[in-house]
């Protein structure tokens, strides 16, 4: 691997985990499922993985061409997911998780005995709208170089390994953090994420003003 490919892997791969948060979401699946079987948890939880690779490699793959069909430019479309993770960051921050799943989705979840792979593991905690716009944003910089493509793919695929083992480990996870241990990792990734959410945005910024306006993908 070249050191383009290895930065790049190595810069989705860290947007990625901060956006998913496979920790945090491995102690909000360990609440949703506190009466399930562990063969009942590991089953659940490995669905949702394989859901969420596919609809983040898809969205990924095929995000610029839906851009390019409804007329969006990429500076656009980095703004507002800069803007989008910002407000996934401040969420994380606050302790609020609106735009992955309500407090009131998560209660009735574990209140029922209901399948929850789908929804809201795998749509939208882990594959939620800030790593759907991540994709396409981080695919936007690979210039059609198969190599760079194969790169984020990876390191989709090694997130979402991560995030499958800490789901089939959420209970032991659940116990060792505690409520405040996850709050706290919680809020620094929050903090990591805001951080790349306005570097998205001022390069968004940057291409519309500097680069001859808003060209289409």
């Amino acid at each position: 691997m070249t050191s383009a490919e290895v930065t790049t892997f190595l810069y989705a791969l860290v947007a990625l985990l901060v956006i998913v948060d496979p920790v945090g979401t491995a102690v909000v699946f360990a609440a949703l499922t506190p009466h399930d079987t562990p063969a009942e948890r590991a089953s659940q939880a490995r669905r949702a993985c394989l859901l969420a690779a596919i609809v983040l490699g898809v969205f990924g793959l095929a995000g610029e061409r839906l851009l390019e069909g409804l007329g969006i430019g990429l500076p656009g479309m980095r703004i507002a997911g800069g803007a989008l993770l910002f407000l996934t960051a401040a969420e994380m921050v606050t302790g609020s998780h609106a735009l992955r799943s309500t407090d009131s989705e998560r209660q009735e979840a574990a209140r029922t005995d209901q399948d929850i792979a789908i929804f809201p593991l795998g749509i939208p905690l882990i594959a939620g709208p800030g790593a759907m716009t991540s994709m396409v944003v981080l695919h936007s910089r690979d210039g059609g170089d198969s190599w760079l493509i194969a790169a984020i793919e990876a390191a989709v695929l090694v997130t979402i390994l991560l995030t499958l083992a800490a789901l089939l480990a959420a209970r032991y996870l659940s116990r060792l953090m505690g409520d405040t241990g996850a709050s706290v990792a919680g809020r620094v990734l929050g903090v990591l994420l805001a951080a790349l959410a306005v570097q998205i945005a001022l390069d968004g910024i940057r291409d519309a003003f500097w680069h001859g306006g808003p060209a289409h993908v």
